[in-house]
């Protein structure tokens, strides 16, 4: 048993209302604003934040499974994820209006090892997380400002 247990929570800023900044931590939503979010759907799905849908990711040529656990439509979303014989935990996504026409958005991290290795990337991303959730907010700003004029959020 490794022993290593995190609960991270940030928030950041998003420059759409809730609806809309929603949809951007979505699986198909990331891949507009995370370089090399690639999710992977074993079956066809036509709404991809529905609570049981599974899908694969293989970011830092890692698999990860995840699957969407609860929603609450255009407020929040969680998602249960593994990479086996690493880490295991959820990831909620809480969106809520910020009083100014935009978003704020909590993340909420609850990771755990399961292996040595795995407890040696979740010390890192602990260390590492104010930055990563920055890192967030500003991929997300570049990806509104380089849309057109009037452009919809895609889903």
């Amino acid at each position: 048993m490794s022993g290593a247990q995190y609960t991270l929570t940030g928030r950041l800023a998003v420059a759409l209302p809730p609806e809309a900044a929603f949809t951007l931590f979505t699986p198909r939503g990331e891949e507009l604003w995370v370089a090399g979010w690639r999710p992977r759907f074993q079956m066809r799905t036509s709404d991809d934040s529905a609570p049981g849908t599974v899908f694969e990711t293989g970011a830092h040529d890692e698999l990860t499974i995840w699957v969407v656990a609860a929603r609450e439509l255009g407020r929040r979303v969680s998602y249960a994820r593994v990479t086996p014989g690493s880490r295991a935990g959820t990831v909620t996504v809480e969106v809520d209006a910020d009083g100014q026409g935009g978003s704020t958005v909590r993340v909420t991290y609850e990771l755990t090892a399961l292996t040595s290795e795995g407890q040696g990337h979740l010390r890192e991303f602990a260390e590492s997380y104010r930055d990563f959730l920055r890192s967030w907010e500003v991929d997300i700003a570049h990806h509104l400002e380089s849309r057109p004029p009037n452009a919809a959020v895609q889903s």
